[in-house]
């Protein structure tokens, strides 16, 4: 793997009560990129967490260091896209991954991402559970269902050619996560669906690595009833405009 001296990636990580996660998520984090030999930092977005998030984000940039690890929380809980705008704010490398701090995705995925990325000048590389040897463990078979049928609606309505919509494991070029981020209306659950097909609406080139998706380890997951009900009105608003 060839990297340029001045690649440096930055890691966006919305959290909300991950006060457990955080530090082993920061750590794998730091191994994937340390082993490979990589700039990096990591933007902490907490949403006002009531469990000391923040008060472990702190310890961490004392651990890690201030040029590693910002923590740039926000008032209260306002969405993963705004997340995401807050974060972009703050970046300094010429990639940023999003990714979950929950351990759904675990950091070990990086370095296929960046490969990829580098051998074929991709704009954006994506998580995939559904292609390769990606999967979903810890999940019952309504969630896997509900899934599955959320991707596939999407895929059938808005034909993006790509296997995951829904997933938020990406790697882009910092100037096309701005564009895309500038387009992008949705706020909520459908926020990743429309950055993808607005990715590809634009044109930019999108590559896929197969990931297992583990369910989170510590907290409760965030996808219930309202928000699939939300995910198919997305789907649909986005089929109309773009």
């Amino acid at each position: 793997m060839v990297h340029s001296k001045t690649d440096k990636y930055s890691v966006i990580l919305p959290t909300y009560n991950e006060r457990k996660n955080l530090p082993v998520i920061t750590w794998l984090l730091n191994k994937t990129f340390t082993q490979h030999n990589l700039e990096w930092e990591i933007i902490i977005v907490d949403d006002a967490s009531p469990d000391g998030t923040q008060v472990v984000a702190k310890q961490l940039i004392g651990v890690y260091g201030g040029d590693k690890i910002l923590l740039k929380p926000r008032a209260g809980k306002l969405g993963l896209g705004t997340a995401y705008v807050h974060g972009l704010k703050y970046v300094t490398g010429n990639f940023v991954i999003i990714m979950d701090a929950d351990f759904s995705h675990h950091p070990k995925f990086i370095a296929d991402f960046i490969a990829l990325q580098k051998a074929h000048d991709y704009d954006i590389v994506t998580g995939t559970r559904y292609a390769g040897d990606g999967g979903v463990y810890g999940w019952d078979l309504k969630r896997k269902l509900v899934s599955r049928g959320a991707n596939l609606f999407a895929t059938v309505m808005l034909q993006p050619g790509v296997s995951d919509l829904t997933g938020s494991f990406r790697l882009y070029k910092k100037p096309v996560l701005d564009k895309v981020i500038a387009t992008t209306e949705s706020k909520g659950y459908t926020f990743q669906m429309e950055m993808m097909v607005r990715a590809r609406a634009l044109g930019y080139s999108v590559g896929e690595v197969p990931i297992s998706f583990v369910d989170r380890l510590y907290g409760e997951s965030k996808l219930g009833g309202d928000e699939i009900v939300e995910y198919a009105k997305g789907v649909l608003g986005l089929w109309v405009k773009v």
